[in-house]
């Protein structure tokens, strides 16, 4: 059995874990998701699988529908997508090409990244940190846009990385892992990351997801524990969010090369603007308060 058969497998294990898990600890609860938690699921899963992310996605519907209690909403977005999380990483691990040396290294660097950086990157002004991204975030759009264009070297479309950009990237990772447990987004950075490091900006999707696979499902079980989540609303992400995550992947891997990379164009400036626009409401907050 080889490196890659021996993450799927890890990854169908944790899956089926936090499944068993999951279920055993709602049972007796109510558990019947809306109309609306379905749709909910499946709409903010496709984009989700796109590289264009989850949690800013349902949060906003939730809030704007008053859906989920707020106090409810942080556990519910980890419990719900958990799965259809896995079921991606799972999908692109599978089907889309990158090197595996690079693929584990910035994977665990990732998971490394959230479990020991949680005490320190927790401590770090959030505001601070969503200003300083969403500022690199513009600026390395700009130079993928310019890439595009012809106006500077696009580097090359690799599907690994070696030597000191292998040491970058994983790195790189680690920040990006640290960074989410401020509610940082990994997926456009990490996009950012390897595209700028001169791979393929496709092998990004298993790298990001896997990542996030072996990340949140383990984040999920305490939210689960202390009841502090919404579990029809969950029920609801993980049944129609799945079975949109296969629709959507089947979408990235008939699209271009090309297409791929003004998508993730598309979705880093998006990213950028969140959280600029994030930074700006807890600026005012602050001043308020």
């Amino acid at each position: 059995m080889g490196a890659k058969e021996i993450l799927l497998v890890v990854l169908v294990l944790i899956g089926i874990g936090f499944g068993v898990f999951w279920i055993g600890a709602a049972r007796g609860r109510p558990w019947r998701p809306r109309v609306i938690d379905l749709i909910v699921g499946f709409v903010t899963d496709f984009f989700d699988t796109l590289g264009i992310g989850s949690f800013a996605v349902t949060t906003s519907i939730y809030k704007i529908g008053n859906l989920v209690d707020d106090a409810e909403i942080p556990g519910t977005l980890n419990v719900g997508h958990g799965i259809p999380t896995v079921a991606q990483a799972l999908i692109y691990i599978t089907y889309v090409k990158v090197e595996m040396t690079t693929l584990v290294s910035m994977i665990a660097a990732s998971v490394l990244g959230a479990w020991l950086g949680a005490g320190v990157v927790a401590r770090w002004p959030r505001r601070r940190i969503q200003l300083g991204m969403g500022v690199l975030l513009i600026v390395a759009a700009a130079i993928i846009v310019l890439r595009l264009r012809g106006s500077v070297p696009a580097g090359s479309d690799a599907l690994g990385l070696h030597g000191s950009p292998l040491a970058v990237g994983v790195a790189g990772n680690f920040v990006l892992g640290a960074f989410m447990t401020l509610g940082i987004g990994l997926y456009a950075p990490c996009m950012i990351l390897v595209s700028l490091l001169g791979m393929n900006p496709t092998a990004a999707f298993p790298i990001m997801m896997g990542s996030c696979a072996f990340l949140m499902p383990t984040a999920s079980t305490r939210f689960i524990r202390e009841g502090r989540y919404n579990l029809p609303a969950s029920v609801g992400l993980t049944i129609a969010g799945t079975p949109a995550v296969i629709i959507a992947a089947k979408l990235v891997e008939s699209l271009r090369l090309d297409v791929v990379k003004w998508l993730v164009v598309a979705v880093v400036v998006y990213t950028a603007v969140t959280m600029l626009r994030s930074a700006a409401k807890e600026g005012r907050l602050a001043r308020n308060g």
